[in-house]
């Protein structure tokens, strides 16, 4: 019975908490708040162990059952609300529909712009107002608000349909639609990376579809089949190539897209062009892919990291070229150097991270595995 007794007692001084529980799930599964919507308390109410607060989507809601469950809490109640449910039906997915979006910190023009979106990026919407902002998730899971008129809302069927068209991705630096071959009225600007339904061809141009519908054409060399174009395996010289076109443009916070940048968006835009999917920042791109520090072993294509060496922060991002040399946006997009005997050196690295031989892993996938461009 001593025996027993102090078991039990044991057990109970190594139970995990509410508190701990809640903690615990966060750090594993909600650790960023720019890519989890997660505000979860518990109280008592009427003797009753309950769950309140709110989160962005079901699949969290149900993780936190699952881990008290596991945990040994057998009565509790989870009254978490949960922000994707309260959207209304048809309203739940949406496609970029301008050529660049802005989207921003919180659902005013004079927020801190966040990120930003081309033509044609998928988005999943966790909070709906057809006249003012939507709360989205981008394809790299960073979560921000959106202009409703930037966007054409889809319904599932929808969705499915347009994962299954014929679609064209723009591969050049920029373009435009325009109303007829060889026209000069234009329908809508169109950066690298955009996709529209292809409709058909005429004289050397295709003919293609906004995801809200408008028509027009581009020249078929700015373009390539999207069923095509997600086939291509890693090249590090088209990566080079896309961020060597953008030399010289401006630096601005948020940009991602070959019109104007900042630094993680100039790696994202030159991984995007050979259809891999990075994450949206560089503290988080810092996270992913195969992790060494001498610079003396990189290879083209590499991310190199950059801040704080005391305390670790990394606040930049370059890409690396070859004999010491990256290219990233500083001010502007430029090459510098990483040996201080070089004239041209800026910045020592806190990490590089190799993308190559990790497409796959947490963080990095590409267009052609991410279920929302492809029912895989």
């Amino acid at each position: 019975m001593l025996v027993v007794v102090a078991a039990c007692i044991a057990g109970s001084m190594w139970a995990a908490t509410p508190r701990e529980i809640v903690n615990s799930l966060k750090q594993r599964i909600a650790p960023d708040k720019r890519t989890a919507v997660w505000d979860v308390k518990t109280v008592s109410q009427k003797g009753v162990l309950t769950i309140v607060g709110t989160v962005g989507t079901v699949d969290l809601k149900e993780a936190v059952t699952a881990e008290f469950q596991k945990n040994g809490y057998n009565k509790f109640s989870n009254n978490l609300i949960v922000l994707e449910n309260a959207v209304p039906e048809g309203k739940r997915w949406a496609i970029v529909k301008l050529g660049l979006a802005s989207l921003r910190c919180e659902g005013a023009h004079s927020a801190e712009m966040a990120t930003q979106a081309i033509m044609g990026t998928p988005v999943k919407v966790l909070e709906y107002d057809a006249d003012d902002w939507c709360r989205v998730v981008t394809p790299d899971d960073y979560i921000s608000y959106v202009p409703s008129s930037s966007i054409s809302f889809k319904t599932d069927e929808e969705m499915a349909q347009w994962r299954k068209a014929d679609r064209y991705i723009v591969t050049t630096y920029c373009t435009r639609l325009v109303t007829e071959p060889k026209g000069d009225e234009t329908i809508t600007d169109l950066t690298l990376g955009c996709i529209l339904e292809y409709k058909g061809e005429k004289k050397g141009w295709v003919c293609l579809a906004t995801p809200d519908g408008r028509v027009g054409y581009v020249e078929k060399e700015s373009v390539e089949s999207l069923n095509t174009w997600k086939q291509q395996s890693f090249n590090a010289d088209l990566i080079e190539r896309t961020a060597r076109r953008m030399m010289g443009s401006g630096y601005l916070w948020g940009g991602t897209s070959t019109k104007v940048t900042d630094c993680s968006g100039l790696s994202k835009i030159s991984y995007f062009s050979n259809g891999i999917i990075l994450q949206r920042d560089a503290s988080q791109q810092a996270l992913t892919g195969e992790k060494f520090s001498d610079y003396h072993d990189a290879k083209l294509g590499d991310l190199l990291f950059f801040g704080n060496a005391k305390t670790g922060r990394v606040t930049h991002v370059g890409i690396y070229l070859r004999d010491g040399k990256y290219i990233h946006c500083s001010g502007q997009v430029k090459i510098n150097s990483l040996d201080p005997k070089d004239p041209a050196y800026l910045y020592s690295t806190l990490s590089i991270s190799r993308i190559d031989g990790k497409i796959g892993t947490k963080g990095i996938t590409t267009v052609a595995q991410h279920k929302w461009y492809f029912d895989n």
